[in-house]
């Protein structure tokens, strides 16, 4: 019989350790002990470029992040790429992204089209798709699509918003509405038709307009004829601020809701022309870095300090660039939460497991919240009017 001696010093040191230092790390592609692979999508080119700055806003917080030690000892190494907004280029830009990149996930890729068109690819490869940059009601459905999930307020639940303040300050109004041809515009749309429910029929003209469009000012024309004195207006930045001038320019002048996804001082209401855009009424769940209320406020401050050193040529008037600021920081308390165990699914089990997360940026009483039955992270917004300087905030928080 034989025996085997253990030395008594591997003896104490194996008593003395805890079971997290025991514990073995885990990696997916994409994942190694010194970096995490993140992949991106976004159109820097084409008729959403104004989005671009998002995904440099973005890598620049990365950047910051890495500067300062990467998260959990890890460098985050961001692979953008520019898909001009177009899904036959999205599914192409992912693919390279899972299958020779080999990124442990893809994040924010941006657009309700793009997104629909890797939805099923990214759940079949179990992938996460995660804090997709679009409110489409759909990304929250983790019984069909568990490896997808949004971030932003969904298009239904702010349309209904809308509809909502129409019933109650302009019962008898004439409705026009302008969307997007698309997913992403009928989403906005059905929201706001539930929103009015049976007074659906207020709504007196719909036109849509396709994203090659060269310009939406026929359809502004036949709304005004239409005789609306209320306008929804559901486009992308380019389309927004064209649609803003041009019913300025031929005298209509309804009530106008403007969807939160264009409702940027430096993107969409400077090109329109800040003049031309007074009263506008849209929402907000981010604070608004152009507004004086929040000059002295520590998260603004903090985003103006990043930017000047991270992304100095990045504009401090475009609400897009607050927007990346604080979804990166999202992405990176999800990371953080996963700590060794850096597999897709324990990234798709933390992000659903948000518990009153305070992102800096968002409004006084918006938190985020995730569960397994529950990925839509930000679920409340406020109605906001624009005076010709900065938007103003108005009513209470809506939502849940």
């Amino acid at each position: 019989m034989k025996r085997f001696f253990v030395p008594a010093a591997v003896l104490v040191s194996l008593a003395l350790a805890s079971p997290a230092a025991l514990a073995q790390k885990k990696y997916d592609p994409g994942a190694s002990d010194k970096e995490i692979k993140v992949g991106h999508i976004n159109p820097y080119s084409g008729p959403a470029s104004a989005y671009g700055t998002i995904g440099k806003a973005i890598g620049a917080y990365f950047r910051k992040v890495n500067d300062e030690g990467g998260v959990n000892g890890r460098k985050i190494v961001f692979i953008t790429y520019d898909d001009g907004y177009s899904p036959p280029k999205t599914v192409e830009m992912a693919r390279k992204l899972v299958e020779q990149d080999e990124v442990l996930l893809v994040f924010q890729p941006l657009g309700t089209p793009p997104n629909s068109a890797i939805h099923k690819y990214m759940n079949a490869k179990k992938v996460p798709q995660l804090f997709v940059a679009t409110g489409a009601t759909k990304w929250n459905d983790p019984k069909n699509y568990p490896w997808t999930m949004g971030w932003q307020p969904n298009y239904q639940t702010e349309g209904s918003i809308y509809a909502q303040h129409i019933l109650k300050t302009k019962p008898n109004a004439k409705i026009g509405v302008l969307y997007q041809n698309d997913d992403y515009g009928k989403d906005y749309l059905k929201g706001f038709k539930d929103g009015l429910g049976a007074k659906a029929g207020m709504i007196v003209k719909e036109v849509s307009y396709e994203v090659a469009d060269p310009t939406v000012d026929s359809q502004i024309v036949q709304l005004q004829a239409s005789g609306a004195d209320t306008f929804f207006n559901i486009t992308t930045p380019k389309f927004a601020a064209q649609a803003i001038r041009k019913a300025y320019d031929i005298g209509w002048k309804p009530v106008h809701y403007l969807n939160n996804v264009s409702a940027s001082v430096g993107t969409v209401l400077t090109p329109a022309g800040l003049d031309k855009s007074v009263g506008l009424i849209s929402t907000q769940y981010l604070k608004d870095p152009t507004d004086k209320a929040w000059a002295n406020d520590a998260a603004v401050l903090a985003w103006t300090a990043f930017m000047k050193k991270y992304y100095p040529e990045g504009s401090l008037i475009a609400g897009e660039n607050f927007y990346g600021w604080n979804v990166a920081q999202t992405m990176v308390q999800v990371l953080k939460q996963a700590g060794d165990n850096l597999t897709r699914e324990n990234v798709m089990k933390q992000a659903a497991s948000l518990k009153d997360f305070v992102l800096p940026g968002a409004l006084p009483g918006i938190k985020l919240n995730t569960s397994p039955t529950d990925f839509a992270p930000f679920e409340s917004v406020q109605l906001i009017r624009f005076d010709g300087k900065e938007w103003v905030r108005f009513g209470e928080v809506m939502g849940k």
